[in-house]
């Protein structure tokens, strides 16, 4: 019964004893892997009018209203979701995020810095949606 225990320890004590090889100093790197399901995919791949009309349903879905999707786009990852904001002709704006299973939920851009969530900032523009 010993030798069972004692093999795990050895193993990880020469692990340890290995140390880290990025030398001293040097900030260590990571890699950032990004997963999607196929419905956050889908998302990409429609044309800009159809991601429109995708995204003001989502609206209505939740319940909001907006009549017309003036500007929407992706906006970035937020954890396992897909964050895309739209604004309507109505001077709102919304960030929906989309989930992996094709859920998504929808949160008015004026919430977003309160609620320490991303800016309702599409992906390569400078400033925020209206909101």
């Amino acid at each position: 019964m010993r030798a069972f225990i004692l093999v795990p320890i050895a193993l990880i004590a020469a692990t340890a004893a290995c140390g880290d090889p990025t030398p001293r100093g040097q900030p260590q790197q990571t890699k950032s892997i990004q997963v999607r399901s196929a419905e956050q995919n889908a998302m990409h791949k429609l044309s800009p009018m159809n991601q429109k009309i995708a995204l003001r349903r989502a609206i209505y879905d939740s319940g909001s209203a907006c009549r017309t999707v003036t500007k929407a786009g992706y906006v970035q990852e937020y954890g396992n979701l897909s964050m895309w904001t739209a604004s309507c002709n109505s001077g709102r704006s919304f960030a929906i995020f989309v989930g992996p299973d094709g859920s998504a939920q929808v949160r008015d851009c004026r919430e977003m810095e309160p609620l320490k969530l991303p800016a309702c900032v599409i992906k390569g523009e400078a400033k925020p949606a209206a909101g």
